[in-house]
């Protein structure tokens, strides 16, 4: 694993646009876990997951429906709350300050990439910390709502500010569209990358799975430079069909901090600033 430590920080240090996309791996060995694992949420409340397949549905139907059961059911919330960010994603924050890691885009609603420093980070399923206008997709802070006053006044359920369209959770639901603005930034975004890094995701769950695999073919239908890393605990898809070019087998939270270590080593020339 060593040389494959030092290859992968080589590529890095070369790298112009590198990317990490990241996935629910990261996330557990921050304590939070998975949906469909031995211990996973769903698996310990199957009646979380039915809630989870009708919520947008809910939504549609009955926005103040939908409002009232998220502020009188039960929540993930208090356990996101506690959860920090592990050496997995501190690793993946020093990468961005030291000017070689470009951009995040995770599949995790849990907020950590944010709790880690990461300030070019794309939600692509949402923000749990987060709320959205279901109709012009503007975020607020759910401070900003006095959600429980509304709950208690019947007035729910919160309306954007900006276009009085209806305010959802940010999180993006079984059935819901991926957000516009978040499906064309990233793909945007994995489309410019030289090297794209994927971390702790089985690349399962579609739209997102599709984008390593777009970013590769149409890098190398225009000739230009694409080497995608996974860094995962287990092969995926992507190793077994040949399309990422390698891959370094352990958990991130043990992977990333060595290849940041790594890369202090080596000579790392002065990168272009991505704010």
């Amino acid at each position: 694993m060593g040389d494959q430590i030092k290859r992968v920080a080589e590529s890095l240090i070369k790298s112009q646009s590198a990317i990490a996309l990241t996935g629910a791996g990261m996330s557990t060995e921050s304590g939070i876990p998975d949906f469909r694992g031995p211990s996973g949420i769903w698996t310990r409340d199957p009646e979380a997951e039915k809630r989870a397949y009708w919520s947008y549905d809910l939504f549609q139907k009955s926005p103040k429906k939908y409002w009232e059961e998220r502020l009188t059911g039960p929540s993930l919330l208090g356990d996101l709350f506690q959860a920090a960010p592990n050496p997995g994603h501190l690793a993946l924050c020093e990468l961005e300050a030291m000017g070689v890691l470009k951009w995040v885009i995770t599949q995790n609603i849990d907020n950590l990439h944010q709790k880690a420093g990461n300030r070019k980070v794309l939600d692509y399923h949402g923000n749990a910390f987060k709320l959205r206008c279901s109709s012009c997709a503007a975020r607020y802070e759910p401070e900003e709502f006095d959600l429980m006053t509304m709950l208690k006044d019947g007035q729910l359920p919160p309306v954007c500010r900006k276009c009085g369209g209806v305010i959802k959770s940010d999180i993006v639901h079984f059935h819901e569209p991926i957000p516009s603005d978040v499906s064309t930034m990233s793909l945007e975004i994995a489309m410019a990358s030289d090297i794209m890094l994927i971390c702790g995701t089985s690349a399962v769950v579609y739209p997102f799975a599709n984008l390593p695999r777009i970013a590769k073919r149409l890098r190398r239908e225009s000739n230009l430079p694409f080497t995608m890393i996974e860094i995962n605990a287990e092969s995926t898809p992507l190793t077994e069909q040949g399309i990422s070019d390698d891959l370094v087998q352990g958990k991130t939270g043990e992977i990333l901090p060595r290849l940041v270590a790594k890369i202090k080593k080596m000579k790392l020339p002065a990168k272009k600033s991505s704010y």
